[in-house]
């Protein structure tokens, strides 16, 4: 059952949390707290040697760290922080640097796409969606929300995490 959850828990809030960044600009903390839980769940039912706790847990404080930084100088939301660092706990210190560089491709694209969308002239029936009206704000943020909630999926597959429960 656990197995499974993780399998299909991870997943749907990463994708869950793009959505919610798309059309509100927010990520919700429950996002955050499920994900603690279930990898909580999973270091107990994959019996997981404290040394790889300690690491993913590190990893993901690292990056709460440093991504709480980037949202004090008003680079990222606070939502965009807290994904961050609970998807790094999930990924642990072996996938980070993929995640980071596939995050910012990712979100470098989006941030082109979003600013390539408001040079234009938007029909005005697309501008009666509240969500598309912010987009097209000229000074408006980017939802970088999708691109580290992509980038997890992505790299998702190819963790330690994974491959425990693939193999139970």
């Amino acid at each position: 059952m656990i197995a499974a959850a993780a399998f299909v828990v991870f997943p749907m809030l990463m994708a869950f949390s793009a959505f919610a960044d798309l059309f509100t600009m927010t990520i919700p903390n429950r996002v955050s707290l499920l994900l603690i839980g279930v990898f909580a769940a999973l270091v107990v039912y994959l019996h997981m040697p404290w040394e790889a706790v300690a690491l993913h847990v590190s990893c993901s404080l690292a990056v709460l760290l440093l991504t709480f930084v980037m949202f004090y100088f008003g680079w990222i939301g606070g939502g965009d922080a807290k994904l961050a660092a609970t998807t790094a706990l999930w990924l642990g210190w072996d996938n980070l640097l993929d995640y980071g560089l596939i995050a910012s491709l990712i979100g470098g694209a989006l941030t082109l796409a979003i600013l390539a969308v408001r040079s234009v002239s938007m029909p005005q029936s697309l501008l009666s969606l509240k969500f598309v009206a912010r987009l097209c704000e000229k000074d408006g943020g980017v939802p970088y929300g999708i691109a580290l909630a992509m980038a997890g999926l992505l790299v998702y597959p190819h963790t330690s995490v994974w491959t425990s429960l693939a193999g139970v």
